[in-house]
């Protein structure tokens, strides 16, 4: 294995931890029980790359192939479950200050991790040069698990409504596919991951959202 083949790996790790925590905490929010949270959780971490890997015609997709990332999200589900079972405080704990930008935080990492590793994904199987394939992929595997989170929890999905999200990850993914041609491999990678999370952590710091149009109700 590679170097770059590691930090692919590596990174896809983080993001699958990352997207785990955050479709754990949802299904503890919404009350479901510990099989709920890691379906949740699991779902979370790896629905983006399967989406990914269908439009790509990789078959089975590669969650299915190597266990290691239901697995990851797994534990990492199950230990999030045990901590707040056994301490239901943990929220209010001195570890755990701003529960908020927690969540946000780790899931500002997933975004960024499995858009870039879904563009890598994408320039392996011999798309480098079709920079839209490349840029819409990436763009599905960081924001497919959070959607399908959502669906299952039965709320709206977030990248419908509110905060910089799918916008984040578009743009981190132009970023990515534009300076791969220019420099290392790797290093376009972490570049285009950051600046995903500056945006989804700026966005949430200064509020910002997309435009809205209101309607009023329909019984006027």
């Amino acid at each position: 294995m590679g170097f770059t083949e590691i930090i692919v790996l590596i990174l896809e790790l983080i993001g699958t931890i990352a997207f785990a925590f955050s479709g754990a905490t949802l299904a503890m929010k919404r009350r479901m029980d510990i099989f709920g949270v890691v379906v949740l959780g699991a779902s979370t971490a790896v629905g983006g790359g399967v989406i990914r890997d269908i439009i790509l015609g990789i078959t089975p997709p590669a969650m299915f192939l190597n266990p290691v990332y239901v697995g990851t999200a797994a534990v990492t589900s199950l230990a999030l479950f045990a901590l707040v079972y056994y301490r239901s405080n943990v929220w209010d704990s001195r570890y755990m200050l701003f529960p908020v930008k927690v969540i946000n935080a780790f899931d500002s990492i997933g975004l960024g991790v499995f858009t870039v590793t879904g563009i890598n994904t994408a320039i392996n199987a011999g798309y480098r040069d079709n920079k839209f394939l490349m840029v819409f992929v990436g763009t599905l595997t960081g924001i497919g698990g959070g959607i399908l989170r959502d669906l299952l929890a039965g709320v709206m999905p977030t990248v419908l409504q509110k905060k910089i999200y799918a916008i984040a990850s578009i743009t981190g993914g132009i970023v990515y596919t534009i300076l791969q041609k220019y420099i290392n491999g790797t290093a376009a990678m972490l570049t285009g991951a950051a600046v995903i999370i500056v945006i989804r952590m700026l966005a949430t710091k200064y509020r910002w959202n997309l435009p809205v149009a209101t309607f009023p109700p329909e019984n006027q």
